[in-house]
């Protein structure tokens, strides 16, 4: 658990378009969190969905972190070479049970993708393109305290009741990938924006089943634009421009709401320092989401 375990956190971007200001945000708080407690800093690459890569994006993000100042401690883990661990993750998931194979299509699904578990009676007739699902039982609730959003309560039996572990496509889905590298790459902090708060809940439900650590949570408003959309790559996100990394880093902190460093300091890396030191997470505003100024990046 974190309160005994070396602090580990990581930050894991997708490689579908360059840095923006709203992935900054998340990047910033997790390094500087890690940075506050002396704690271990990782960056893992979720290149989980070669179709939607943008060629040379990864590589640009980890050339946009540097740039910034955001330098990781351990070799950066890439998700599209460990797909031997997801197959064993999956293998157990079959043993204890709780797999079973999909081929219902998206019209037939109902809320939150769920399949409701209509292709269970008929697993020998399921064909050769399908899904895997977790079946989760009807009652399960999934509880967790927040770091910055406060107590959390989620009835995930009756929100995600099948959830996808392995897409039709024959990828890995997000849900088992990080749950299965979060666990080997020993994490004990998340810090990442609110949009994933609803992946917790399934996260928790898989480490449970694998016996794995659960490390502590902390959602971050999001910034949305001037429509009220998460500031996003599909949604458009200008790409920060990292001859202006100074002025990115402090609107970042501006954003989180951390004490305004010192005019005088001039570089990046005086600028983290001084954020480390005074890191005040629970000036954090504790909603999803925060309209803010996306020009000029």
């Amino acid at each position: 658990m974190p309160g005994s375990a070396p602090y580990r956190g990581r930050f894991a971007p997708s490689p579908t378009g360059p840095l923006h200001l709203g992935s900054l945000i998340a990047a910033l708080a997790s390094y500087l969190d890690a940075r506050y407690h002396g704690g271990t800093w990782l960056v893992r690459m979720e290149d989980l969905d070669p179709p939607r890569e943008e060629p040379g994006a990864a590589r640009a993000i980890l050339e946009s972190l540097r740039q910034h100042g955001l330098h990781w401690d351990e070799p950066v883990m890439w998700q599209g070479q460990r797909q031997s661990a997801y197959d064993d993750a999956l293998a157990k998931l079959r043993d204890l049970g709780y797999l079973f194979r999909c081929d219902c299509t998206r019209a037939m699904l109902g809320p939150n993708g769920a399949c409701g578990g209509r292709c269970l009676p008929r697993q020998d007739q399921v064909g050769a393109v399908a899904a895997l699902r977790v079946a989760v039982p009807p009652g399960c609730t999934v509880e967790f305290k927040d770091r910055v959003q406060g107590r959390q309560s989620h009835p995930l039996g009756l929100e995600f009741p099948d959830f996808v572990v392995k897409r039709k496509d024959g990828l890995d889905a997000y849900q088992l990938a990080v749950v299965v590298d979060d666990a080997a790459q020993g994490v004990t902090r998340v810090v990442r924006g609110s949009d994933l708060m609803d992946s917790t809940p399934r996260q928790l439900f898989l480490q449970g089943l694998f016996d794995f650590p659960t490390p502590e949570y902390c959602h971050l408003p999001v910034i949305t634009n001037s429509q009220g959309q998460k500031l996003s790559k599909q949604n458009q996100a200008p790409p920060l421009d990292s001859a202006r990394a100074l002025q990115n880093l402090r609107r970042a902190l501006a954003f989180l709401q951390q004490p305004e460093a010192p005019e005088d300091l001039h570089s990046c890396e005086h600028l983290l320092a001084y954020a480390a030191r005074n890191w005040q997470l629970d000036r954090v505003p504790a909603v999803l989401s925060i309209a803010g100024d996306t020009g000029g990046l």
